[in-house]
């Protein structure tokens, strides 16, 4: 990943973004070529040296039986958002200003390893809907449906585990314009009603 020391992300957003992954594409270079599936996945910092990314695939899904090659990746992705010169301040001033796009991403290397295992995957599920469960207020449990309905749902996945060698992250949020232009993109994106890239680039600063 091309990344200037400016826009380098830090410890605590690479962290952010592995406990807080909503999703990510994972990527595996196999004979067939290059699978991805966008997968939900759990941080699990226990397994090997830096963590693991735990998820599920369909079973009908061939990229959990076709084996990788090398490593396997995940992208990670937070807000990302359209960033106008417009709103820069700097425009007014002297007008050498250009669009861009702001972002955070992770870019989470690996080995993928495989669990056709009922336990594993009962426990991974379980943990991935308590994770996303666990704002609402009367939170939905595994067990709130038949048994016999979820022991065939489980049937239908395969356990997938990304024991992470590697983490390439980068955190492009306008740390490289002058206050008053940043003040400019956080009204621009307010106005826009991207909340969570404002706050993204707040905490940039």
């Amino acid at each position: 990943m091309y990344t200037p020391a400016h826009f380098a992300a830090g410890p605590g957003t690479v962290q952010d973004l592995l406990s807080n992954p909503g999703a990510a594409n994972l990527v595996t270079m196999t004979a067939q070529g290059l699978l991805a599936t966008l997968v939900p996945f759990v941080f699990d910092p226990d397994v090997g040296e830096h963590g693991a990314l735990q998820g599920h695939l369909a079973r009908n899904n061939t990229q959990w039986s076709e084996p990788a090659v090398g490593e396997a990746l995940a992208i990670i992705q937070r807000a990302d958002a359209y960033i106008s010169p417009s709103w820069y301040a700097s425009k007014a001033e002297h007008g050498r200003v250009v669009p861009t796009w702001n972002y955070t991403t992770a870019h989470v290397y690996g080995q993928l390893v495989i669990h056709d295992d009922p336990e594993w995957i009962s426990s991974q599920v379980r943990r991935l809907t308590g994770v996303h469960e666990a704002e609402f207020e009367h939170p939905w449990s595994v067990d709130d449906a038949p048994e016999r309905f979820i022991a065939g749902q489980l049937r239908a996945i395969v356990g997938v585990e990304l024991v992470i060698s590697r983490i390439e992250a980068k955190a492009k949020l306008s740390q490289n314009r002058p206050e008053a232009d940043v003040d400019g993109v956080v009204a621009g994106l307010i106005g826009r009603g991207q909340s969570d890239m404002a706050a993204d680039v707040e905490r940039a600063r």
